[in-house]
């Protein structure tokens, strides 16, 4: 059995004697308790599995209890709840984004609130818009910041959000008890996007004073790389998404190219300590951008460019030695010109 379907039939039964509780009105918190436990134990990379495996368990249930012809009277009407989150009708998702006045009982029911902001339904967007700030400050912010890892590495395919959806992520990810549980996990995740996590994350300012952090003590090369072409570069930069742009348009030949999204860091270190720190960096990842911004900023370094470069060039990787052996000649070129402008 596949891995993200071991757990289906356990989630499953506890969702249909959780719809059970909620419409009779009896054993509601005991339920909701029990599907939350299941539910904590699910990956929220199979998240549109488990939103499509409960829509269809909400219309089985629908189906299962729909009123006979003969009745004479009618049940009242089940208060929202969070499966209704993910329900077909758009209406109770809807209501479930304005009605739901408490925190989320888990990370997965929060990533199902967090998905709604790109619901296909237009006034479900303006619910969640409205209503997940409010769900956020009430939720554990463990449970927010799960919902949030997991979702901004995608969220660029959510083809249905607007710049204001946009803005409600970032603001969530913005908040200070979220953005601290985000800086534990960037610098000790050991798997995973985290640097276009650390990407995404940095449209909002309060990752800036960290960036000197993540580049000396992430464990992940990818993430230190990352932070020292954002210190190098003096702003950050992220992925807004991705264009078609014609190469011939005869033979109907083009290419999609990223469109990115950039800002200026509040407080960025001087330029000259942050490479030779990128310099020292015990992975090749990260000297590689200190190579790079080395031949990239060559005119404007001063006399220390010639030591820099003397020091890369007998680097382990031949990748580095040989571009900053190509440094080192244009510095030779360079100076031989001054020498015969004198």
């Amino acid at each position: 059995m596949p891995h993200h379907l071991q757990n289906e039939a356990a989630v499953l039964t506890a969702a249909s004697q959780f719809l059970n509780a909620n419409a009779s009105g009896r054993g509601r918190p005991e339920a909701m308790a029990s599907l939350a436990a299941e539910t904590s134990q699910l990956s929220l990379n199979s998240l549109d599995l488990w939103e499509r495996r409960l829509r269809i368990e909400l219309w089985d249930f629908k189906q299962r209890t729909a009123a006979r012809r003969w009745t004479i009277w009618k049940k009242p009407t089940a208060p929202a709840s969070w499966l209704d989150l993910c329900n077909g009708d758009g209406f109770k998702r809807e209501d479930a984004m304005r009605s739901l006045a408490d925190g989320a009982p888990n990370g997965f029911f929060f990533a199902l609130a967090l998905r709604r902001l790109n619901d296909w339904v237009p006034q479900v967007r303006t619910a969640a818009r409205m209503h997940l700030p409010r769900m956020a400050e009430r939720s554990d912010p463990e449970h927010v910041a799960e919902a949030l890892w997991h979702a901004l590495p995608h969220w660029m395919s959510w083809g249905r959000m607007k710049d204001a959806d946009r803005q409600v992520l970032s603001d969530l990810v913005g908040m200070k008890s979220i953005a601290l549980i985000f800086k534990a996990r960037i610098q000790q995740a050991t798997t995973g996007p985290v640097a276009q996590i650390l990407a995404q994350a940095g449209r909002t300012q309060v990752f800036d004073e960290w960036l000197g952090e993540f580049s000396s003590t992430a464990i992940q090369p990818a993430v230190r790389a990352k932070a020292f072409r954002f210190l190098l570069d003096g702003r950050m930069t992220w992925l807004v998404g991705r264009k078609w742009v014609w190469t011939d348009v005869r033979w109907c030949e083009g290419r999609l190219e990223p469109v990115l999204g950039e800002r200026p860091l509040q407080h960025p270190e001087p330029f000259l300590t942050t490479l030779k720190r990128a310099i020292a960096d015990r992975s090749s990842l990260v000297r590689r951008v200190a190579a790079e911004y080395l031949i990239r900023r060559l005119d404007s370094i001063g006399d220390e460019a010639q030591s820099i470069a003397m020091q890369l060039a007998s680097d382990s990787c031949h990748y580095i030695a040989e571009r900053c052996r190509f440094a080192l000649a244009s510095i030779h070129a360079i100076e031989v010109e001054k020498s015969l402008r004198m």
